[in-house]
């Protein structure tokens, strides 16, 4: 039986934010608080392993995973050298 990692918006496990987001089960500092995204790492201590999904409906919040794009895609890293070249300067 493999065990799943946890990959999305979870209550806080450190109580100081609503939400923190997980990426393969290793809590991020990307948190949000009353529908506002902002950043703080986690705590230097051992994540609870109780960990409370956050269940949100895609019709009323739209796509919750802040790394996907409107294409319902992962959205491509780019390289910052890149950016005049996307809005068509050389």
């Amino acid at each position: 039986m493999t065990a799943l990692r946890a990959e999305g918006w979870y209550q806080d496990p450190y109580a100081k934010h609503d939400r923190r987001w997980f990426s393969d089960g290793v809590p991020t500092s990307l948190v949000r608080d009353n529908g506002v995204d902002s950043r703080d790492p986690p705590p230097d201590v051992p994540c609870p392993t109780t960990l409370v999904p956050i269940e949100i409906s895609k019709q009323a919040s739209g796509d919750d995973d802040p790394h996907h794009d409107d294409n319902g895609g992962r959205e491509e890293s780019y390289d910052a050298l890149d950016y005049p070249t996307l809005w068509g300067f050389s």
